[in-house]
């Protein structure tokens, strides 16, 4: 191409740029033997030149050509199909979106949010809508909360690099569908799988992966016991009647929570778990097991591992506590997949970090409305540029 002329209009530059005739081929099969057949001008808005609009003026030709008999406009490779701005306005977009949200760069190149919302989807989902899934051996599943009324989506983690690799409507089996498809179209060999003790992903992940190791995950194990705890906690101070004892369970929560050796002096939180413990006999009995809950999950060995999960679960039984007791049918249900932490040490730990990126995300943005766009937004967040902006 060539700069023919440039004029200045009100607000910014106009550049008219032609292609000289012997530079003109046929863009099926590249032929130079062609007839000119008319032409027409296309606007193209460019990065600004200062504070100055910039827009590209080109009269595309139409050919025939006379090797092919095709009848059609010339290719413009600056621009992609049925865009009015050149690449390097989509590159320069891209790059102020490292540190600028949508609204910001569209006043800054003077055109609509929904352009420059356009751009970066468009890029999100050629770069990142379809993640490679031949290489995955190990991942972790989950959902999260999206929207108020109990509406999730399942997030899917290679836990090897970090990336999500997938998102999906809704929770359990269904949700899991496509990620199957595309994974047995790839090729991939899963080792392991880290989930949580859900009956609707384990049911679906035993039965796409039948021979991966399926490692029950400890922190929302743990998560589930610090409910238990919290609900017995509540549930004795509602019986007591002498207020002293109350006071003492008054305001325990986090602290009955926390392990012992993070507890904090000086805001005095060590007197006030052993003023709670010495209150009543069955929390003091729930807070030991929670303290050697942990020891199932730091053992040398598989067998050393299963027989500290068997006292632990023959001890929670023999107390006549109902939450204890619940527990430990739930560990005694579950543990086969418990142990398996000793087969592959994976968790969902990873999963939970993402999680608390994709609240940022949805918090900074005060929510998303294009699920899809907000899907490619999370399939992109081990990329930093596009984290926590947007």
């Amino acid at each position: 191409y060539r700069q023919r002329s440039m004029r200045f209009v009100p607000g910014g530059v106009e550049i008219v740029i032609e292609q000289p005739r012997e530079r003109i081929v046929c863009p099926n099969c590249q032929s130079t033997r062609i007839i000119l057949k008319g032409k027409t001008t296309r606007r193209f808005l460019a990065p600004p030149m200062g504070r100055k609009r910039v827009t590209i003026v080109f009269d595309v030709p139409r050919i025939e050509c006379r090797r092919c008999w095709a009848l059609q406009q010339v290719a413009v490779p600056f621009a992609r199909p049925r865009r009015r701005h050149i690449r390097a306005l989509e590159r320069y977009a891209l790059d102020l979106l490292r540190s600028m949200t949508c609204e910001d760069v569209a006043k800054h190149l003077g055109v609509s949010w929904g352009r420059i919302r356009e751009i970066e989807s468009e890029h999100l989902r050629r770069k990142y809508e379809r993640p490679r899934l031949r290489d995955v051996t190990h991942i972790a599943v989950d959902e999260i909360a999206v929207r108020k009324g109990h509406q999730y989506m399942t997030v899917v983690l290679d836990l090897d690099s970090g990336r999500v690799i997938f998102v999906g409507d809704g929770r359990g089996g269904d949700a899991l569908t496509p990620f199957w498809r595309r994974l047995r179209r790839s090729g991939a060999k899963i080792l392991a799988v880290a989930a949580d003790m859900s009956p609707a992903y384990a049911a679906a992940i035993e039965a796409a992966l039948p021979e991966a190791i399926f490692v029950f995950d400890r922190f929302h194990l743990i998560k589930l016991f610090n409910e238990k705890l919290t609900a017995l906690r509540r549930r004795l101070y509602r019986a007591m009647s002498d207020q002293g004892e109350r006071s003492a369970l008054k305001g325990a929560r986090w602290i009955l929570l926390k392990r012992r050796e993070n507890l904090n002096p000086d805001s005095s939180e060590p007197q006030r778990l052993t003023k709670a413990l010495e209150s009543n006999a069955d929390l003091a009995a729930a807070y030991f097991l929670k303290e050697e809950l942990s020891e199932i999950w730091e053992q040398d060995e598989y067998d050393e591992a299963e027989a500290v999960l068997r006292d632990w679960i023959e001890f929670a039984e023999s107390l006549d506590i109902k939450e204890m007791r619940d527990f430990a049918n739930t560990l005694r249900r579950h543990a086969i997949g418990i142990l398996a932490y000793y087969d592959c040490q994976i968790t969902t730990g990873p999963l939970e970090g993402i999680n608390n990126k994709i609240k940022t995300m949805k918090r900074q943005a005060y929510g998303f409305r294009d699920m899809e766009y907000f899907k490619l937004r999370i399939l992109a967040l081990h990329q930093a540029r596009y984290a926590l902006v947007g």
